[in-house]
C-alpha cells in the first residue's frame, strides 16, 4: 500500500447540497399526477406544494400538508425540456462534477452521492443513458482528458478503479465473476488507510476505454429487481472510486511531490414503502435492509450537522464538550462506515438530493435530509508527500534492504520447502519399500499355503478309501456291540413251571440209569463255559472299540482340519 500522504493546510467546508427533479413517468402521466415542486434558478429555491386533496381525502388525512421552501447551492429543473431552465445532464456536471475533478488533481479526496427515493432519477443522474452519460462516465472521461492536456515529462499520472455494491449488509466486487455462493468481502479499518474493503479488485487503467469496460462489467454484475415503483430498481448501493496519483518530479531541486487523490461517486439505492412498492418475499427483505441503511445515514447527518458537535469540534474538542456530543453512529451501517471519511473526514464532498415530482411524502423527508446535509463541515487537506533527493535515496536503499530481507525470506522458505519435500519423498519412498516387501511376503505366504493345502488334500485323499473301511468296520462292530449287550442286559428266562414239568418228565430216567446224574452234572458245566464265551466276546470287543477310538483320536491330532471341515472341502473338491 501507498505510505500515507501528508496532509497540507487544511480546506474545511460544508457539504455542497444540490437538488434535482425528474420528469413524469409513465404511471404518473396515466393517473395525471400534477407537479408539486416548483424552483427558481436565480435564487436556487425549490418549494414544495401539498397536493389537492378532495374533501374525503382532506377528511381523511390525520396530518395537514403545507406548503414547504428550501435553498440549496443548485436547484436543477429537469421536469420539462421544453423549459428555459431545463436542466440536461452535461449541466449537472459542469456545475460541481469539473470543479471536484479540479480538486482531486489538487490533492483533495471527494465524493459525490446521490440520495433519494425509489424512481427518482439516481441511477439515471450518476450513471446515465448510451445518449445521455451521468456524472460517473463523464467524471471519468473529464480526468483522462485533463491528463492528455497536461502530460510531460515532469508529471507522471497513475489512475486505479474499483467498483463494489453494499446488498443485505454485504460488501460484494462487482469487477469480478459473480459466484454462488456470493463471495462477500471484509471490511477492514487502519490509521493509515482508514476504513476499506479487504481483497477489493483495484485495476489500473490507462484510457476511458478501460473505464468504460469495467464499468460495463460491474453495471451488469449490479443487483437489480422490478418493483411497482421502479421497473430496474437498484437493490443495492453501488459505490465506483477513481484513485488518481501523481508523482512531479523537479529537475531544478531534484525532488519529487506525490498526490494522492480519491473519488468516491456513490450510488444509492431508493427508500421505498412496502405497501407503495408492493414488495413480498426477497424484495421485502432487501428494501428492509435498504431502509435500515439510509435511516442510519440520516442519523449520521443529523449527528454531523449538529451544532454542539461543530461548537465542540471548533473548540478543539474539550472532554466537557465530548461528553455532552452524540457518538456518532458510523458502524451502524456498512454503508455509512465505508463513508465515514467522505462524511465527516477527510473530504470534499456533495449530495445529489433526486426528487419525484409527484410524491409529497417522500419528496419532503428527502428535502429534509438534504437540508441537514448542507450543514455538515468536513475537514479535507492536500494528500500530498514532498520527498528531498536524499529522502528519495534514503527510502530506495530502504526499500531495496526491505527487497533483499524479503528475497531472503523466500529464499529460505523455498529452501525449507525442498527439505520438506526431500524428506516426504525419502518418506515416501521408504513407505513405497516396505509396502513392497509386506506384498512379496505375503505372496510367498500365500505359496507355501498353497503347497501346505495340496500336501494335505493328496493325503486326505489317500486316507479316504482307509477312512471308508474303517467307518464299515465300526458300523458292524456297533451292530455286533449292541446285539451283545441286550443279551447280556436282557438274558432269556425259562420259566419255573416249565423247568419242574421238564424236571418230572426226566425224573424215572433217573431211576433207571443213575449214570445220567453225571450228564446233568455236564450240562451245567457245558452252560457255565458258554457264559465265559460270550464273556470274552464282549471283552474283546470293548478292546477292539477302545483301540477304534484312540486311533481315530490320533488322526484328529495328525489331521485337525478332518475334524473341522467336510473332506470335499479340505480336499478342495
Amino acid at each position: 500500500m501507498d505510505r500515507p500522504a501528508t496532509p497540507l493546510e487544511g480546506d474545511g467546508g460544508n457539504v455542497k447540497v444540490v437538488v434535482r427533479v425528474r420528469k413524469f413517468v409513465k404511471r404518473e402521466i396515466d393517473k395525471q399526477s400534477p407537479c408539486l415542486i416548483s424552483m427558481n434558478p436565480t435564487t436556487n429555491q425549490t418549494v414544495l406544494a401539498p397536493p389537492i386533496l378532495s374533501p374525503e381525502e382532506a377528511r381523511g388525512s390525520k396530518r395537514q400538508q403545507e406548503e414547504k421552501s428550501f435553498i440549496f447551492d443548485k436547484s436543477f429543473w429537469s421536469h420539462n425540456e421544453e423549459d428555459a431552465h431545463y436542466a440536461h445532464q452535461q449541466h449537472i456536471y459542469a456545475s460541481f462534477g469539473e470543479e471536484f475533478l479540479d480538486h482531486n488533481f489538487d490533492g483533495y479526496h471527494t465524493c459525490i452521492f446521490a440520495y433519494g427515493q425509489t424512481g427518482s432519477g439516481k441511477s439515471y443522474t450518476m450513471m446515465g443513458t448510451p445518449e445521455q452519460p451521468g456524472l460517473i462516465p463523464r467524471t471519468c472521461q473529464g480526468l483522462f482528458e485533463r491528463i492528455h492536456e497536461e502530460q510531460n515529462g515532469s508529471i507522471t499520472y497513475n489512475v486505479h478503479v474499483s467498483y463494489f455494491e453494499i446488498y443485505n449488509e454485504h460488501v460484494k466486487d462487482l469487477l469480478t465473476p459473480r459466484t454462488n455462493p456470493p463471495n462477500y468481502l471484509k471490511i477492514r479499518e487502519s490509521k493509515s488507510d482508514g476504513v476499506y474493503v479487504q481483497n477489493l479488485t483495484d485495476e489500473p487503467v490507462r484510457s476511458f476505454e478501460d473505464i468504460d469496460r469495467l464499468m460495463k462489467i460491474g453495471d451488469l454484475n449490479r443487483t437489480t429487481a422490478s418493483t411497482k415503483m421502479n421497473d430496474t430498481s437498484s437493490r443495492s448501493h453501488a459505490v465506483f472510486t477513481l484513485t488518481l496519483k501523481q508523482i512531479q518530479h523537479d529537475i531544478a531541486t531534484d525532488s519529487t511531490i506525490e498526490r494522492l487523490a480519491r473519488m468516491r461517486l456513490v450510488d444509492l439505492a431508493g427508500s421505498e414503502r412496502a405497501n407503495r412498492t408492493e414488495a413480498t418475499g426477497q424484495r421485502l427483505r432487501e428494501g428492509g435492509n435498504i431502509n435500515q441503511s439510509l435511516t442510519t445515514l440520516g442519523r449520521v447527518i443529523a449527528a454531523l450537522a449538529d451544532p454542539k458537535r461543530q461548537r465542540a469540534s471548533r473548540a478543539g474538542g474539550q472532554n466537557q464538550s465530548k461528553r455532552r456530543v452524540e457518538v456518532v453512529p458510523y458502524r451502524d451501517s456498512v454503508l455509512t462506515w465505508l463513508l465515514k471519511d467522505s462524511l465527516g473526514g477527510n473530504s470534499k464532498t456533495a449530495m445529489v438530493a433526486c426528487i419525484s415530482p409527484t410524491d409529497y411524502d417522500e419528496t419532503l423527508s428527502t428535502l429534509r435530509y438534504a437540508d441537514q446535509a448542507k450543514r455538515i463541515r468536513t475537514k479535507a487537506h492536500v494528500n500530498q508527500d514532498a520527498v528531498s533527493a536524499a529522502e528519495r535515496d534514503a527510502k530506495i536503499l530502504e526499500m531495496q534492504e526491505t527487497i533483499k530481507t524479503l528475497q531472503l525470506s523466500v529464499n529460505n522458505a523455498a529452501a525449507r520447502k525442498r527439505d520438506e519435500a526431500d524428506r516426504a519423498r525419502d518418506e515416501m519412498e521408504d513407505y513405497q519399500r516396505q509396502v513392497t516387501k509386506m506384498q512379496r511376503a505375503m505372496e510367498e505366504s500365500r505359496a507355501v499355503s498353497d503347497v501346505k493345502i495340496r500336501a494335505l488334500s493328496m493325503e486326505v485323499e489317500e486316507l479316504r478309501p482307509a477312512n471308508e473301511a474303517l467307518r464299515v468296520e465300526i458300523e458292524a462292530l456297533r451292530r455286533h456291540l449292541a446285539l451283545a449287550v441286550g443279551e447280556l442286559k436282557n438274558p432269556i428266562v425259562i420259566p419255573k413251571e416249565i423247568l419242574n414239568e421238564q424236571d418230572e418228565n426226566e425224573e424215572p430216567a433217573l431211576d433207571y440209569d443213575s449214570g445220567m446224574g453225571d450228564d446233568c452234572s455236564t450240562s451245567g458245566d457245558h452252560g457255565h463255559f458258554e457264559h465265559e464265551a460270550w464273556q470274552t466276546d464282549v471283552d474283546e470287543l470293548l478292546k477292539d472299540l477302545g483301540l477304534f477310538k484312540r486311533k481315530i483320536a490320533d488322526d484328529k491330532e495328525r489331521f485337525p482340519r478332518i475334524g473341522k471341515a467336510p473332506l470335499g472341502e479340505i480336499s478342495g473338491n
